[in-house]
């Protein structure tokens, strides 16, 4: 009655489970190395390094500005088209283009820009690492819903088996074949069965946790993978993996091998880029320029004057005669703002010589400051190098281990099998006690759980060996 219960309650979570569209393990990758968060914001460091490489790279060009102005001016002040001082109200603006350029600057501006394309480049191989880590932790993640799935699946025929001869034992007990305590040690195994195979369920579920977590899926979203058996899970041969070979290929291949030499070449050409700085700079520059004011006059016509004031005299025969002046008068009138535009239009180029002289040793700080950057990322290299080598020779031993642990524990399961049998048919006969043949059922158990943890152990260790490479996992 309790199987059939138990079997009411959980078909209808098997059928949803089943409806369910199940992922594999290359679904799962190629999703999280889309959605995940923290690929995400690697992606944005990226691309902020390629803003500031376009940045450098389009500073070597001539700057140009345009800037204009208008204002109302009162009281004494310059006049911006004459220059001169005046003391009136009027309305000015003005216009001004201005331009610069480097002539030569030690290269200090292409040492820079080659600095800012390896460091755009050594972002784009850190957002690559980031991404093989994330492969790794959603393989593992796989990997460990297969485990716990698989020890569900041990843990449900273990309850089977214990509900089954519970069973069987309670009919001999009521035909009087068995005493009760046999019945009464069965009850208590079920019970412990039953737990074993909650706890099962619950890892399950944890695992599926995890591996959503790594892929951006929302927790209350239902979600199931695929379940290949792990002996057709895609695996190299070991002989193929050996550590030296491997890590000369992780040397080559592996993004954060690459991001560091990246950035080495980045801060030898810094380095190159801030000692120019500490020599002279020719440079040139240009400005086209005018004014207007509404108050600027201009001649507009001429026309004769007769003073009334006599100039002089003559005397002409004897008779004095006054003699008046006559003189051209100039008439002004505004000038229109086109012309003004044109007469004011005022143009300068030339050269201009920067000679460092001295800054505080600020310069030549920054340049052994730039050195000691090289020299810390020279080492930085060869720790990580040395790690890597330590991290491949330390995965290839681990694989060898977790290869003879999962062939001992497929020995034992054998010979737990084995023991079993031979205890369920003497217990059938009444050669032994209901104990004896718990026991022998949990050693069972045991060895199983043992074994597929072997096994997937030795799976995963073998996904590192080859993640190593840097060559990409089988999947």
């Amino acid at each position: 009655m309790r199987y059939v219960l138990y079997t009411l309650i959980i078909l209808p979570f098997a059928i949803s489970v089943n409806a369910q569209e199940k992922w594999d393990l290359r679904r799962c990758v190629d999703y999280a190395v889309v959605h995940n968060i923290s690929i995400k914001q690697s992606d944005v460091q990226t691309k902020l390094s390629e803003i500031q490489y376009k940045e450098t790279n389009l500073s070597q060009y001539p700057t140009a500005s345009i800037s204009g102005n208008g204002a109302y001016n009162s009281g004494r002040n310059q006049d911006p088209t004459t220059y001169s001082l005046i003391t009136q109200s009027y309305i000015s603006s003005g216009l001004q283009l201005q331009s610069s350029a480097n002539i030569f600057n030690w290269f200090s501006k292409q040492n820079s820009i080659i600095a800012s394309r390896w460091q755009a480049d050594a972002a784009k191989a850190t957002e690559d690492k980031l991404k093989n880590d994330i492969v790794l932790s959603v393989a593992n993640a796989y990997l460990q819903i297969l485990l716990t799935k698989a020890q569900e699946n041990i843990a449900l025929l273990q309850l089977n088996l214990s509900e089954a001869q519970l069973s069987n034992t309670t009919k001999l007990v009521a035909a009087g074949s068995l005493p009760e305590l046999n019945a009464a040690e069965l009850e208590a195994q079920v019970a412990t069965d039953t737990a074993n195979y909650i706890n099962a369920k619950g890892n399950v579920d944890q695992s599926i946790l995890t591996l959503k977590s790594y892929m951006n899926i929302d927790a209350a979203t239902p979600f199931d993978v695929d379940s290949p058996p792990a002996e057709l899970i895609p695996i190299e041969s070991l002989a193929d993996l050996q550590p030296e070979d491997v890590y000369n290929l992780a040397i080559v291949n592996l993004p954060q091998q690459r991001a560091n030499e990246l950035k080495l070449k980045a801060a030898i050409k810094n380095a190159d880029a801030t000692k120019a700085a500490m020599y002279p700079t020719i440079g040139a520059f240009l400005s086209l320029a005018s004014g207007y004011n509404n108050q600027a006059l201009q001649v507009i016509g001429v026309a004769p004057y007769t003073s009334t004031v006599p100039v002089g005299t003559v005397n002409v025969g004897g008779t004095p005669y006054d003699v008046y002046g006559t003189e051209l008068v100039p008439s002004y009138g505004k000038t229109n703002f086109t012309d003004q535009w044109s007469q004011n239009f005022r143009q300068s180029i030339g050269l201009n010589l920067t000679v460092p002289i001295f800054s505080g040793w600020s310069l030549h700080g920054a340049w052994e400051q730039s050195k000691l950057d090289t020299r810390n990322l020279e080492l930085q290299r060869d720790a990580d190098n040395q790690t890597l080598k330590q991290n491949i020779y330390q995965a290839y031993n681990a694989a060898l281990v977790a290869l003879e642990k999962f062939n001992a524990s497929k020995k034992t399961v054998d010979a737990s099998q084995r023991t079993y049998d031979f205890s369920q048919k003497r217990y059938t006969v009444g050669m032994i006690g209901t104990f004896e043949l718990i026991t022998n059922q949990n050693n069972l158990f045991t060895a199983k759980l043992q074994y597929v943890q072997d096994q997937f152990d030795y799976v995963f260790k073998m996904k590192v060996l080859e993640f190593y490479k840097g060559q990409g996992l089988k999947l």
